[in-house]
């Protein structure tokens, strides 16, 4: 790791931290500035470019070992498709290109996978609907550019994709990167409480992004939303579930959707059954006590394990089904694995006694809101393996915007909304004074993240190459699945 790297004891947020005046966090950025100008934010380390200092593929074959051995060929072979998806499946591999980059030093909790894809539309406790980072399975404190440069490359990545010029790709990337500084700048100039509760709440009057969208993607906007409304635990429960002989049961198909009775055929159902709901029970402590309340009215009904996403593929991950008044009241929870964040082994941070907990700890501070359903539990899993878990609610109005439609309008437009909403996440985790100091008003910084973003993107498809390749040769397994 290099030389300005942060110290432990500042990235945990939850060791009380000494009141420092506006002048003094001022201080902070411009040292920043001293330490690292914001121009270099763009180069890339020169000894990454040595094909002998950097191996992804054997990276990603190292985290294919922690993994459920029969589902590593799908997740190779969802990341094999196109660029951007083997890009969704990197995160290990950008971490450690990061790692040999000098560092602003400047900390935040870090979304650690802040690409295009995992932000969205979801439903707050209030029932309105709110656009924000909706993955944190890599969440960690570390430098704010981490996240930045993550999500400027994606954007670059998903613009050559869709078949934009280099040009287009750059701006794009460059969009994000002078939005995020702007709403960064903003959020330092208010008050504590009120930059802790800003939030993109795309609603009918589209009120936070608004102002970012001409007709056209307010319309599409428009549609997204409808369409996250919809997405629910009873359109989910239609998709996953059946019934047979009265009773609702998940459907089996294999292996993306397994339930858990095919998982561990040997065992009996009624002891699995009791054993897990030990381990709900476990898992209803990590709650806050009114939430509680509302998990008791439901009966937990049954189980399955589930593929989901692409980086993600590989991990264990569960669907719960629960029952309210009647089958028609369904609640459907999400069981993740939660492993080590890729970037623990490149950054200090504190240390958690479940990876769960982690998550979940990550995810309540960059979000404005969360699921009110978020906890966790550890256990001995059914292969003999201890495995941390975090638990939320599949579907709750989540929706997503499909990133292979837009073009350079529309992907600019929707790249300055996720760099917006970074920055208000950043905001609440990190010293917004200290990091808008080292933004700075120029478009230094801009220009910087627009040229890693498109040279990262050139790395990024060297890289997909050569793991395509890998996986022709034999030396990769993947498999294809529709």
């Amino acid at each position: 790791m290099n030389s300005t790297a942060i110290s432990a004891d500042q990235g945990s947020a939850t060791s009380a931290q000494p009141y420092r005046t506006v002048e003094e966090r001022r201080a902070d950025g411009r040292a920043a500035r001293e330490r690292l100008a914001p121009r270099d934010l763009g180069d890339l380390a020169s000894d990454v470019d040595d094909s002998s200092q950097r191996d992804p593929t054997a990276l990603l074959l190292q985290q294919a070992q922690t993994r459920v051995a029969e589902l590593v060929p799908i997740r190779h072979g969802r990341m094999a498709r196109t660029p951007f998806t083997f890009y969704r499946g990197a995160a290990l591999v950008m971490s450690d290109d990061l790692s040999r980059s000098a560092s602003s030093g400047l900390t935040v909790q870090l979304c650690g996978d802040a690409h295009l894809s995992n932000f969205g539309f979801f439903a707050t406790p209030e029932r309105r609907l709110a656009f924000d980072v909706n993955d944190f399975d890599e969440t960690y404190p570390g430098p704010f550019e981490w996240d930045i440069k993550r999500l400027a490359a994606s954007l670059a990545v998903a613009a050559f994709d869709n078949g934009l010029t280099r040009k287009e790709a750059k701006r794009v990337a460059r969009a994000c990167a002078t939005e995020y500084r702007e709403a960064m700048t903003a959020q330092a100039g208010k008050g504590t409480l009120a930059a802790w509760y800003t939030h993109a709440e795309p609603s009918e009057r589209l009120t936070e992004v608004r102002d970012l969208v001409g007709a056209s993607a307010t319309k599409s906007m428009r549609l997204q939303i409808k369409k996250a409304w919809r997405r629910d635990s009873l359109q989910a429960l239609s998709k996953l579930t059946t019934v047979v002989d009265g009773e609702v049961r998940f459907v089996s198909a294999p292996p993306l959707i397994v339930p858990v009775e095919d998982v561990v055929p040997d065992r009996d159902l009624s002891t699995v059954y009791d054993e897990l709901q030990g381990r709900l029970a476990e898992f209803r402590e990590t709650m806050a006590p009114r939430h509680r309340v509302l998990l008791d009215k439901f009966e937990f009904v049954r189980m399955a394990r589930k593929v989901v996403g692409v980086g993600s593929v590989g991990t264990q991950a569960w669907v719960l089904l629960f029952r309210g008044k009647d089958d028609g009241d369904p609640l459907l929870l999400q069981a993740k694995e939660a492993q080590a964040s890729v970037l623990a082994r490149y950054l200090p941070g504190p240390d958690f006694t479940s990876e769960g907990e982690r998550v979940v700890n990550g995810q309540k501070i960059i979000q404005a809101v969360s699921d009110v359903f978020l906890g966790w539990q550890s256990g001995i899993g059914f292969d003999g393996v201890y495995r941390h878990f975090y638990l939320r609610q599949l579907r709750d109005a989540k929706g997503s915007v499909p990133i292979e439609t837009l073009d350079a309008v529309a992907l600019s437009v929707y790249g300055r909304v996720c760099g917006r909403v970074l920055a208000y996440g950043h905001a609440r985790s990190g010293d917004s004074v200290a990091v808008a100091e080292y933004l700075g008003s120029t478009d230094e910084f801009d220009r910087a993240i627009g040229r890693f973003a498109v040279a990262y993107a050139d790395r990024n498809a060297r890289d997909h190459a050569a793991f395509v390749a890998a996986i022709d040769r034999g030396a990769v397994p993947a498999t294809a699945d529709h």
